[in-house]
């Protein structure tokens, strides 16, 4: 009877699921309804009768009713839970930087209790709902971070009781709407970084007397900054920087008593700094940097408790009040780029905090004030470009906390002292351009930290310390045009993150150390015109980045090393030595003539290089009859020669064109135009697309080059290449050489020179054997491309994108990275290609000059390219994010084995339901997975859908860089090392070091 009755008391008893309230039910639904890798929400459990123990989850402790859902930073996705809004006192919901998407839903508007929303920092794309101003309770609303688009609703004037909205980093195209200003309850307004079409500042703004935070930083903005901003008494931080604001500053905003930080930086404004500012006694920072403001700097804005002042980079006149130096808390004082005359005040930092002090490019004169690191806080001392004098303060001996100094281009002089060499924090010296003298001190051996050694043009003698080769971080040592005598010091070639050495135009002597291959990051080393003597180290061609050899006008003897064949020179000059025997074979060209100049010993196939001295006077006749015969037999031989290639080139140039050729060389040539022009027939070519045609021509020395023909005019429609889609073709070869002309970087393409007509222009590169990662990786022999080498062409491609982004002046975007764009040399080392629609950043804005179409590649271009055609490093990097999770899965960026999903979609949605071992490439070694997979979630982070969210390419160098595979085989590495250094630029605002 009782076994009879036990499925009946077991259905009789109260289910698990059941004993959960209403809103715990509600909650876990949401659960279910949302992604969660890493099991953030397992606290959420049926089992509970309340969901107020839950993570993220908070009730009111007399009703056990959820008040707060705040699942910050969780790694959750999904849509947006219009569930939540079933719990009627829920006031409030935090999503903060998580990966909602899809559209924020209409129906939110029916979480009518709804206080607090934050969904910052998440994946919401669409357009704002307008039903947001329905919620009659909210008070804080942010949407940072998403891909929102369209207008800002009209329906955002009736909100009742918002304080504050912050929309900044969306895509919103509109203009700010005027209807703002009736939300008079706001005291935050947020709109920055956003792609508005050009529009003034709504002088209806003026209306929010409440408002405290005013940002609208780089939103488009145009015209004048509107009077009725004087209006809002309660405001406490104005930021309306980088746009394209003009005329005055109005003076209304001398009445903003309240504000303490003021940015209008990077705008067209003129005019001088309106009179009055001595009222804002509550403003701490001003910054109006970077406009064309016009005047002498008040004496009244320097009696103000100003902690940070920036006027950099405008027209300011006269001499800089002596009342700034009594600023009490003043940590930030940046004046460079101007035209302002007179002293520093003698007793500038002794009343302040000063942290960060940058004078350069004006005026001043007189000597460097004593007391600037008085309260022991100077980091930075910029003082480039001026006129002072005397010599560097002892006090300055003692301030531990400075880390940059740039004095150069000064008239300063006197004996360093000797404090100052060993400050141990300090990571760049720049002292170029003086008349300092003295040796270096020995206590340089405490300057632990120091990177960039800069000393050229001064008077600085005596030995060089060995205690310079202590400083394990030293990267760039430049000493030229002194008076350093006596040999380099042993120590020196300890210097293991060495890349550049320059210390021509010295009276150095001896015999170079032996050790020199152990620069393996040297770039460049020049020790032309001093008095070194001996043999030239072997060893300096097993530098493996080494591009710049300049050892010129010194005693060296003996043989040119055979190993100097193994560099990939940019220049090489070893002339006006003492050098002798043959030049290596692969100098012993024409067009490395200068080189070996004044060397009476060296002997080659260069005309001019071997004068057969030691020989008897029949010998010497027999040897001018001799070479006489052989002339004539030369003169016969080279005008046979000379007529076919006459007559070749003569058949091509007909079909090419008639008229005369133009040839710009960007580097020292070894061959003709004609010799081009002669191999320029169908069986050369190597590639063909919608721009022309690519040949490899086999040059006469040997040496094969790459020639790109490229013909006037419109491409046709039709053509599959997708790389100038819309441009005309002279604008491609202009974007070519104006960029390739100028580069010098190893991951950079070389292009040797540029031939035009009026109708057809060749561009001639270096020849890549590899041909493109593209073609290779999805050709037949892709599977064959191993981890080790994969990796080594990412980092590669990484340094010369780094190169372009961070190291030329201006900044260069490629605009159309993909993997097709990055040639393979013989050794597989990866150089970035094709600059037909790079663009300069502009140097005023410090942004790429204007877009009027899409150019790129499909599968790569960011998404925020598509809505906005504004295009930026970010760019580029999200290009180049596509490119690493080609090489780690072995797919088409597009492709139908994908669906409808590109590469990018594909990847994120196979992690997420399968797994990674789905996503890698099966071909690859699965001893290298960890590695494999650290370099998949670069690929992630750089695709970020948010350009704010991808790092910089200087830091894709740092992350790939940091997974260096331990057991990567030694034959995939280049002389046992993956990571080349490179110099990094030491200028600041474009001043050269």
């Amino acid at each position: 009877m009782l076994l009879f009755l036990l499925p009946f008391l077991f259905l009789l008893s109260p289910s698990p699921s059941f004993s959960l309230n209403q809103e715990g039910l509600y909650l876990h639904q949401v659960k279910l309804s949302l992604s969660d890798p890493d099991s953030t929400l397992s606290s959420w459990s049926d089992r509970d009768t309340t969901p107020c123990s839950w993570f993220g989850v908070s009730c009111d402790p007399k009703t056990n009713s959820v008040t707060s859902i705040d699942l910050s930073n969780s790694n959750i996705g999904g849509p947006f839970p219009s569930l939540l809004c079933r719990l009627q006192n829920l006031t409030s919901i935090s999503f903060y930087n998580n990966s909602v998407n899809d559209n924020l839903p209409l129906d939110i508007s029916s979480c009518q209790h709804l206080q607090h929303l934050d969904l910052a920092q998440n994946y919401l794309t669409g357009t704002l709902p307008h039903t947001l101003a329905d919620l009659p309770n909210l008070r804080y609303l942010d949407l940072t971070g998403n891909n929102f688009s369209g207008d800002i609703p009209e329906s955002f004037g009736r909100f009742q009781k918002l304080e504050a909205i912050s929309l900044v980093y969306n895509l919103f195209d509109g203009i700010i709407p005027a209807f703002l200003g009736n939300i008079t309850t706001l005291k935050m307004l947020n709109l920055s970084y956003n792609p508005f079409s050009p529009g003034r500042i709504p002088p209806e703004l003026g209306n929010l007397t409440n408002l405290e935070i005013l940002w609208l930083t780089e939103c488009n903005l145009v015209g004048e900054i509107p009077d009725s901003l004087g209006r809002l008494k309660n405001l406490k931080d104005l930021d309306v920087a980088v746009n394209n604001l003009v005329g005055n500053i109005p003076i209304s905003l001398t009445e903003l008593t309240s504000v303490f930080q003021i940015e209008l930086y990077n705008n067209s404004l003129t005019g001088e700094l309106p009179r009055g500012l001595g009222n804002l006694t509550s403003l701490r920072l001003l910054d109006a940097s970077m406009n064309d403001l016009t005047g002498p700097i008040p004496d009244e804005l320097c009696r103000l408790p100003l902690e940070s002042l920036n006027l950099y980079e405008n027209q300011f006149e006269g001499n800089l009040p002596a009342s700034i130096a009594n600023s009490p808390r003043l940590y930030e004082l940046r004046l460079f780029r101007n035209r302002l005359t007179g002293e520093l005040p003698q007793n500038l930092g002794k009343n302040s905090p000063l942290r960060w002090l940058d004078v350069s490019s004006n005026k001043f004169t007189g000597e460097i004030p004593a007391t600037l690191c008085a309260k022991g806080e100077l980091e930075e001392m910029l003082m480039i470009y001026n006129s002072f004098s005397g010599q560097i303060p002892q006090s300055l001996s003692d301030c531990q906390s400075l880390a940059r100094v740039r004095l150069g281009h000064n008239q300063l002089s006197g004996e360093v002292p000797s404090g100052f060499w060993g400050l141990p924090h300090v990571y760049l010296v720049e002292l170029v351009n003086n008349s300092f003298s003295g040796p270096i001190a020995k206590t340089i051996a405490s300057a632990a930290n120091l990177s960039l050694l800069i000393l050229d043009n001064n008077l600085f003698n005596g030995s060089i310390p060995e205690e310079i080769g202590w400083l394990e971080n030293l990267g760039s040592f430049s000493g030229s045009e002194n008076e350093f005598s006596g040999p380099l010091p042993v120590s020196i070639v300890n210097l293991k993150q060495l890349g550049s050495l320059d210390l021509h135009g010295n009276l150095l002597s001896g015999e170079l150390p032996s050790g020199i291959d152990s620069w393996k990051k040297m770039n460049e080393l020049n020790l032309a015109n001093n008095e070194f003597s001996g043999q030239i180290p072997e060893g300096i061609g097993k530098l493996p980045v080494l591009n710049y050899l300049d050892l010129s006008s010194n005693r060296f003897s003996g043989k040119i090393p055979l190993s100097l064949q193994n560099l990939k020179l940019n220049q090489l000059n070893l002339s006006y030595n003492r050098l002798s025997g043959e030049i290596p074979p692969l100098f012993a060209k024409e067009m490395y003539r200068s080189s070996f100049l004044g060397n009476p010993g060296l002997c080659g196939d260069i005309e001019g290089l071997c004068d057969g001295r030691g020989k008897g006077k029949g010998e010497g006749g027999a040897w001018l009859l001799k070479s006489i015969f052989i002339l004539a037999a030369l003169v016969l031989v080279i005008g046979v020669v000379w007529f076919y290639f006459k007559y070749r080139t003569f058949k091509n140039a007909r079909a090419i064109d008639k008229s005369k050729w133009i040839l710009m060389s960007f580097h020292k040539l070894g061959f003709s135009e004609y010799e081009i022009l002669a191999s320029l027939d169908e069986d050369n070519v190597i590639g063909s697309g919608s721009s022309g045609k690519v040949y490899k021509v086999v040059l006469s020395n040997g040496e094969a080059v790459a020639v790109k023909k490229l013909w006037g005019g419109v491409k046709k429609e039709g053509d599959e290449s997708d790389v100038e889609k819309g441009q005309f073709q002279d604008d491609g070869f202009e974007a070519e050489v104006e960029t390739l002309g100028k580069i010098r970087h190893k991951n950079i393409v070389k292009l040797w020179c540029c031939c035009t007509t009026r109708d057809c222009k060749l561009l001639v590169y270096e020849y890549m054997p590899n041909g493109s990662l593209g073609d290779l990786l999805h050709g037949s022999k892709g599977g064959l491309l191993d981890w080790p080498t994969r990796y080594k062409i990412l980092l590669d491609a990484a340094e010369g994108l780094s190169y372009l982004h961070h190291d030329c002046v201006p900044p260069i975007v490629h605009r159309d990275v993909k993997s097709n764009n990055i040639l393979l040399d013989g050794d597989f080392g990866a150089r970035v290609a094709d600059f037909g629609v790079a663009k300069v950043v502009d140097s005023t804005t410090g942004k790429p000059k204007s877009m009027s179409i899409i150019a790129g590649s499909c599968g790569y271009i960011a998404p925020e390219y598509a809505y906005t055609l504004r295009v930026n490093e970010k760019s580029d990097i999200y290009s180049f994010g596509v490119v690493i999770l080609e090489l780690v899965t072995r797919k088409l960026p597009v492709d139908p084995e994908l669906g409808e999903k590109d590469l990018v979609k594909w990847v994120c949605t196979t992690l997420d339901q399968k797994g990674v071992d789905h996503v890698i490439d099966p071909k690859l070694d699965s001893c290298f997975k960890e590695e494999i997979c650290k370099v998949l979630n670069i690929g992630i982070h750089c695709t970020s859908p948010l350009p704010v969210n991808r790092p910089s390419m200087r830091r894709v160098v740092k992350m790939l860089q940091e997974v260096v595979p331990e057991n990567m085989p030694k034959t995939a590495k280049k002389d046992g090392k993956l990571t080349p250094y490179y110099y990094e630029d030491a200028s600041d605002h474009g001043n050269e070091a």
